[in-house]
């Protein structure tokens, strides 16, 4: 037998990124995207005309095909998953996008595909920089809708997943929203990619269909082939080649053991977060949009901590009105009530282009520690004041909060606030309603407020900690950089002490004190901030019965017992294993 066909079945496990958790056993289908291959010539001026209309007529058929697959997406699924499809209708209706690639065929000459081919990968390349995951993850969205649009050009018909042999585990170097929802929900075990993040479409798509995901799996498509065995685990992100039976056994027992917590977690999170010692904490959620309030009531969240509203102004073509974004804080408010809605102003920036508004962010070497957040508010009072009064209006329909993001000083929240002030002056002239009392916090994620917490804490009713920029900018770490990211440690002195400051300066001026950040989300975290002092966890819903549990199980004297010694050790290690063993000592998780 030649070298060349012999191969090593044996076992082989590689790391990936735990996704869409659950674990598959099954045979690979390998699906490999081949690239589109554009042609390339000039368009004489009197024929791009025409190639403008052929142009037009792609872009209805791809937004007729989009409108098909959305409809199929929430017969399937459900609205809330549909609503994927909104971003991609809106990415066929972007003026900038149409416009910009019409000037590119006027301004060169070549043929649509190319110039549309051209200016999408600017818009992609420019998502792709965003600092944030699941708005970098946005540029999938554009990826995907621009390969239809191109297919459509070319006359050429989109691959499927729709007629997938039974049983297998998809494998693919990535997978576009639209290619997850064809997937034949009764034929696939799983999927894997070698790119991609927990935060993409795809991933939400395969969350909703109970399929376990792992993303990040390098080059797995290069070492697999159709019709090899693999077990997925998408509890701890692995993948194992040709499992051996002993391994089959340990992830049937593993597998049972995790059905059993799951059903734990499920009774826990429709009782009360009320510790053994008798206290009551309030768990809420992070939200995108008003329709994943839902996911909140499904997951029994105390309310919203955290409403990121840069999702209304990144999926515009231009900047959305005052009516508009009121239409969207009242559907939150009203669907909520009467537990609390947290709407956090605009969190824009350098690192997040906004398509209805790019030429108000000039390129920046430094976009993180530059012209964001409250600073690019206030340099843009027009945009500042109707996301204001258009929050202020909410709240006369349900518990509405705001606070501001990246508040760097007392001076500076004392500029915010009296735009805040303008603006209620102005709803009070025109004779519209609010809620005159509505609360008025700040996140505490800059260095230089969580130092003066003292001095802020006199002009807020209450503080949320964003421990994800905190402690990136305490430690100077770039999170997202592979090459440090071990260095990001939730648990080190700085981080404890910190913490430890902020909670003791909002308590002294009668402020709660709330954690929105991930470690918020993390079980294992949740006995040390809360025995820091912390008020209230906020966090993606799906984290919600974890920690409740959690919170069930321990005593808020331990809690507190366990924060003081955390904060005696000069070693994040330490810390993280007292963390560690305090929550499996409580939680029993086999």
């Amino acid at each position: 037998m030649p070298t060349d066909k012999i191969r090593d079945t044996s076992e082989i496990t590689l790391p990936g990124i735990a996704a869409s958790p659950g674990i598959a056993h099954g045979q690979v289908f390998l699906h490999l995207q081949n690239d589109l291959e554009l042609p390339a010539h000039d368009i004489e001026p009197a024929q791009r005309g025409a190639e403008s209309a052929r142009f037009d007529r792609a872009l209805i058929a791809t937004r007729q095909q989009v409108q098909r697959t959305k409809a199929e997406v929430e017969k399937n699924l459900g609205t809330d998953e549909a609503r994927i499809f909104d971003a991609h209708l809106l990415v066929l209706e972007d003026q900038a996008l149409i416009g910009e690639t019409l000037r590119e065929l006027d301004s060169t000459g070549h043929n649509i595909e190319r110039c549309f081919h051209r200016v999408a990968q600017r818009y992609i390349s420019a998502f792709e920089n965003i600092e944030d995951e699941y708005l970098r993850e946005r540029a999938g969205d554009i990826r995907d809708v621009a390969q239809r649009l191109l297919q459509n050009l070319l006359g050429q018909s989109a691959q499927s997943l729709g007629e997938l042999a039974h049983g297998r585990v998809v494998v693919a170097r990535d997978l576009t929203p639209s290619e997850a929802a064809g997937l034949d929900r009764s034929a696939a075990l799983a999927f894997v990619t070698d790119t991609g993040s927990k935060t993409s479409h795809a991933v939400i798509v395969a969350r909703s269909m109970r399929v376990p995901a792992i993303v990040g799996a390098r080059d797995l498509t290069g070492r697999v082939r159709n019709g090899d065995w693999v077990l997925v685990d998408g509890y701890e992100g692995r993948v194992i080649l040709h499992p051996t039976q002993q391994t089959l056994f340990r992830y049937g027992q593993i597998q049972l053991a995790k059905k059993t917590l799951a059903l734990r977690l499920l009774e826990a999170s429709r009782k009360p977060a009320v510790t053994l010692d008798g206290a009551t904490i309030a768990l809420r959620a992070n939200i995108e949009q008003a329709g994943e309030t839902a996911l909140v009531r499904e997951f029994h969240g105390d309310g919203v901590g955290l409403f990121r509203t840069e999702f209304l102004f990144l999926s515009s073509p231009r900047v959305p009105t005052e009516e508009e974004q009121f239409a969207a804080y009242r559907a939150a408010a009203e669907a909520l009530a009467p537990a609390p809605l947290v709407i956090r102003t605009l969190d824009l920036g350098g690192d997040k282009p906004m398509p209805g508004g790019a030429h108000l962010f000039a390129r920046e070497a430094n976009p993180f520690l530059g012209h964001r957040a409250v600073r690019f508010c206030l340099d843009q009072p027009a945009i500042f004041k109707d996301q204001l009064r258009a929050i202020l209006r909410a709240s006369a329909h349900g518990a509405v909060q705001l606070m501001y993001p990246m508040i760097s000083g007392r001076e500076e929240l004392a500029r915010a606030n009296a735009v805040l002030a303008e603006c209620r002056a102005e709803l009070t002239a025109r004779g519209v309603a609010f809620d005159a009392a509505m609360p008025v916090g700040s996140m505490i994620e800059i260095p230089s407020a969580a130092l003066t917490a003292d001095l802020l804490a006199q002009d807020c009713d209450f503080f949320s900690i964003g421990t994800n920029d905190l402690i990136q900018y305490l430690l100077a770490i770039d999170r997202v950089n592979d090459r440090i990211a071990h260095l990001y440690e939730p648990t080190h002195p700085a981080v404890l002490r910190t913490l430890h400051h902020i909670v003791t300066e909002a308590h002294r001026h009668q402020i709660k004190v709330s954690v929105c950040g991930e470690m918020a989300g993390d079980p294992v975290y949740a006995a040390l901030l809360l025995g820091l002092g912390v008020d209230e966890l906020s966090m993606t819903p799906p984290l919600l019965p974890a920690v409740k549990y959690a919170v069930r199980a321990m005593s808020l004297t331990d809690a507190k017992q366990l924060a003081a010694a955390a904060l005696k050790l000069d070693s994040a290690k330490e810390a993280q294993a007292l963390c560690e063993e305090f929550y499996h000592q409580r939680v029993k998780v086999e």
